[in-house]
């Protein structure tokens, strides 16, 4: 953790404690502090004296490699130079950093690493932002006194798909060498050769696949790594920069955005201290290149996923370019004709999350306050039940890495959420964190866990069960074949390490297969939540901007602020004019109703799509192809051209990531800034502009001119956000954001009671916001109601009374009855890969070439009983498909169960299709029971 990153406010008295045991040394002559144990280099620079510093890195280990940190320290024996990236500060401790010696040390130390370094700064891509330009400009003698030819190399030499090096310019700091080892755990690079041929290498058998190289680019302190999409594309002086939030998954990584002639050209990691720590995972770097395809996207081209540029609406079965006015009361007519026919609930809107909170709550208000439908989900049938996410005492990530006991239930966070994968890891590894990891199949924390349970698809609850002790549940376990459930011996140490209540216990929680029913863990999850109440939860749901989607009301039986349909529905029916009376359908409800299936059958008429992609991205292919077969009207709010948006009747072109204003929520609720850096390209708008203006065309006017009206109105009515305001959001001290809902002293909600004053009577409070009161929220954080009959009181005069939100109980989840297989199937995982084939990987030319085929991987004793080995092609017999991959082997496959990765593409050999395993999963089925053949 970087000195003096911001974070959480300590209490007074931990701060005053906290000074008393300030150490006191003297810098330059001045007296100085410092933390007990903090390092030289960073205490100086913390109280504003830059020391110089080539292999330090303020998330690493030091290891005094460069020398350049070079500076007088005073000792029995007078004053003598010593690194201060590896010094701690010592009480008395004199340092000078400017003496002659001192001086003469750094001269020598460039003079050297200049012997052999090309002055090739006009070509060089680090040239104006190299901080060894920049030091010897700074701190070097001048000249040299070397006058010999320099080594040269051939270059560039490409050490991975995305990094090039030029190996002449390495400095040998061991910055990337270092990263790969300690915190992205993958030691794929290491230095080869010896004296003045030392270079960065990679193994004979073994790539720099990492999906975290793009961080080793960006602390390269010279030109020596760069990467490929960057690579001569632009220099520093030439780009324009704003600091937003990466919404490539639910993590919220802070990250500076650049672009030149608005083209976006690199994304860098800034340093947040609750979250991302600096690191960004390398979709979350390089998928930029897809907002960049504004070449525009041909329907008929079907492959193509360039930028949509101007509204469609579809003429003789051909999508033909339109004006927004006639795209607009196109799709109102056609939205209209299904709630005439069937009724509000004749709609079903599909998407959200990869909208703004602004964008998404605008939708939740069109959907549910102006066509009245509640059959509305951000969630494409790959998450949990949203009512129950909202419900769930929410852990944030500094949480979790500073738990006792982490435990996993959620797929490898690697793949779905890698920069929260590198924060545990740390906490595991650094910061003594113990984890149980409840899994599918093995995952890179695996090596890591203290306590690793395998669980099969369909057995989380009873495994949750046999964890918390229940009669029976280990005999229900014991009932599968030898070598298929987790010991007793691994449960009991599980169980010793959560104890009784599970305080300072962690729950990740996410889908583990997307071939298994949602409810299945999100009933280990409740019985996780009732057996160790005092238990947090972290939900790992990978969709971008999907909690603050949730918390905006899309999802069925919610509305904004968490607030459930029948607590808040006197609350928004006055301000919106209608609510919903009664809970619609899930997304797989929706489709299951196009097509014609389920209780809902044929209710479902019409289907608006926010940013979603059904065809490739819902886990059951055949389901979406049968709703798309039949749908009457569907509406596509997009901003690129998907397979789904080519079945679309009208195209609404919206603005991406990097073209909009607004805030995001990630997993933890903490709601940061996003920074518009370009200007949409074509016709595309913002999503909450398209929004409004479609109510518009429905006949409602929203009142909403601004995306400041639209965080006001949030502010206002939203419980959970109501002291996210326009101000505070646009002043300066918000750039990590806040956790919601918040106090009305600025803080955590989860710090007060509802009993205590308001502590800054400079802001306003909950009645002068006309908002709902702060009791509520201060029970939404701990969970017990503390209030008695003036719960909820009132909002501003002749206001309803207001409601409160979902939070510190989980509500009930419904049960999903599992058969157990028999001999001769086995049970089907699906579960995510980084890189897929969805329309942000296809469309960034970087990452593309990156997306693996899919395999069949299984446990070597269920290949061994088909004669079959790794490489061999394996046929998968499912009730809704048959298809024929490649297998593999993999020891961390349980005995019983076949993993197919979910939205990858096939084989020579394959159905056809971007995404094999969804042909094989029946969404409603709770598993899916496959058999597998030799070929």
């Amino acid at each position: 953790m970087p000195d003096g990153a911001p974070g959480a406010s300590p209490a007074t008295s931990a701060g005053a404690a906290e000074v008393e045991a300030a150490v006191h040394f003297v810098l330059d002559g001045a007296p100085a502090t410092a933390r007990p144990g903090e390092l030289l280099i960073s205490a100086a620079e913390r109280v504003g004296t830059f020391i110089p510093r080539f292999c330090y890195h303020p998330r690493m280990k030091p290891v005094g490699m460069c020398r350049m940190c070079l500076v007088e320290v005073s000792g029995p024996r007078g004053a003598t130079l010593q690194p201060a990236c590896y010094v701690p500060v010592a009480e008395g401790m004199e340092v000078v950093t400017d003496s002659a010696k001192v001086k003469k040390a750094q001269d020598g130390v460039l003079e050297f690493l200049l012997v052999n370094h090309p002055l090739d700064c006009p070509v060089c891509d680090k040239g104006g932002e190299c901080p060894l330009q920049d030091q010897t400009l700074a701190y070097g003698p001048g000249e040299s006194r070397f006058v010999e030819e320099k080594r040269h190399f051939a270059k560039p030499i490409p050490i991975s798909e995305l990094v090039l090096l030029d190996r002449e310019r390495c400095i040998q700091c061991a910055r990337c060498t270092r990263f790969a080892e300690e915190v992205a755990g993958e030691a794929q690079i290491d230095f080869a050769g010896r004296g003045d041929q030392v270079e960065v290498a990679v193994f004979p058998s073994q790539p720099f696949s990492s999906y975290f190289s793009g961080n080793t680019v960006q602390i390269c302190p010279v030109g020596a790594l760069t990467a490929t999409p960057y690579r001569f594309a632009a220099r520093p002086w030439d780009l324009d920069q704003v600091e937003s939030t990466c919404t490539t998954c639910s993590v919220g990584c802070r990250v500076a955005v650049q672009s030149s002639a608005n083209r976006l050209t690199r994304i860098l990691g800034i340093d947040s201290d609750p979250v991302n720590h600096g690191w960004l995972c390398d979709k979350g770097r390089f998928v930029f290149e897809s907002v960049n395809g504004t070449e525009g996207a041909e329907p008929g081209d079907p492959g193509g996923q360039g930028r949509l540029l101007e509204p469609m609406v579809r003429r003789d079965g051909v999508l033909q370019p339109v004006s927004w006015a006639e795209a607009l009361a196109a799709a109102a007519a056609g939205i209209g004709a299904a709630r005439d026919a069937g009724g509000p609930e004749a709609v079903g809107v599909l998407g959200g999350a990869r909208s703004t909170n602004e964008g998404a709550y605008a939708w939740a208000r069109v959907a549910k306050g102006v066509i009245g439908t509640d059959s509305v989900d951000a969630q494409l049938g790959d998450g949990l039940p949203a009512d129950l996410v909202l419900s769930l005492p929410r852990a944030t990530i500094d949480d979790a890495c500073a738990a006792d006991v982490v435990v996993v239930l959620a797929g490898d966070l690697r793949e779905e959420l890698p920069v929260l994968y590198l924060r545990l890891r740390e906490a595991v590894r650094e910061g003594g964190v113990q984890l149980v990891e409840l899994a599918p199949r093995a995952t890179p924390l695996t090596p890591d866990a203290t306590v690793s349970i395998p669980v099969r698809p369909g057995e989380a609850p009873v495994v949750v069960r046999a964890l918390a002790g229940e009669p029976g549940a280990v005999g229900e376990l014991a009932l599968h074949p030898e070598g298929l459930t987790a010991s007793e011996e691994r449960l009991a140490a599980a169980r010793d390490l959560l104890g009784a209540g599970g305080a300072r216990v962690v729950v990740v929680v996410g889908r583990p297969s997307l071939a298994e029913h949602p409810g299945i863990p999100a009933e280990a999850a409740r019985l996780l939540a009732e057996r160790w109440p005092e238990a947090r939860f972290l939900p790992a749901l990978r969709r971008g901007n999907v909690m603050g989607a949730l918390d905006m009301g899309l999802a069925p039986g919610l509305l904004p602020g968490r607030v459930t349909s029948s607590a808040g529905a006197d609350w928004f029916a006055e301000r919106w004019g209608s609510v919903p009376a009664a809970p619609g359908l899930d997304a797989t409800g929706i489709l299951a109703s196009l097509a014609g299936e389920g209780e809902a059958a044929h209710q479902v008429k019409a289907l608006v799509l926010l940013g979603s992609d059904p065809l490739v991205d819902f886990p059951d292919r055949q389901l979406a192809e049968r709703a798309f077969g039949v749908a009457d009207f569907v509406v596509a709010v997009a901003g690129h051209l998907t397979e789904s948006v080519r079945r679309a009747d009208v195209v609404l072109p919206a603005a991406v990531a990097h073209e909009r204003p607004g805030t995001t929520t990630n997993i933890e609720g903490r709601v940061t800034r996003l920074g518009q850096k370009l200007v949409a390209p074509g016709h595309a708008w913002p999503d909450w502009t398209i929004a409004v203006e479609l109510a518009a065309a429905l006949g409602v006017d929203l009142g909403l001119t601004s995306l400041a009206q639209v965080r006001s109105e949030i502010a206002r009515w939203a419980p959970a956000y109501r002291a996210i305001t326009q101000d505070l959001v646009e002043s300066t001290h918000f750039g990590e954001g806040r956790v919601v809902p918040l106090s009305d002293t600025g803080g955590s909600v989860a710090r007060v009671r509802p009993t205590d004053p308001i502590a800054n009577p400079g802001v306003q409070s909950a009645e002068q916001q006309g908002a709902p009161p702060r009791v509520g929220l201060a029970d939404m954080a701990f969970g017990v109601p503390e209030h008695s009959g003036d719960a909820g009181g009132s909002g501003a005069p002749g206001d309803a009374a207001a409601p409160l939100p979902l939070g510190g109980r989980p509500v009930a989840v419904a049960e999903v009855h599992v058969v157990p297989p028999n001999s001769y199937s086995l049970r089907l995982a699906s579960t995510r890969r980084l890189y897929d084939s969805g329309s942000a990987v296809a469309s960034s030319p970087s990452l593309a070439p990156l997306v693996g085929g899919v395999v069949a991987a299984a446990n070597p004793y269920d290949l061994d009983r088909l004669g079959v080995r790794t490489g061999d092609p394996v046929r998968i017999r499912a009730t809704r498909a048959t298809i024929i991959v490649t297998a593999k082997a993999d020891a961390g496959v349980p005995r019983g169960v076949v993993v197919v990765e979910f939205n990858l593409p096939d084989g020579p050999d394959g159905p056809g299709g971007p995404n094999v395993a969804a042909t094989l999963i029946d969404a409603g089925a709770s598993v899916t029971d496959v058999r597998l053949e030799s070929v």
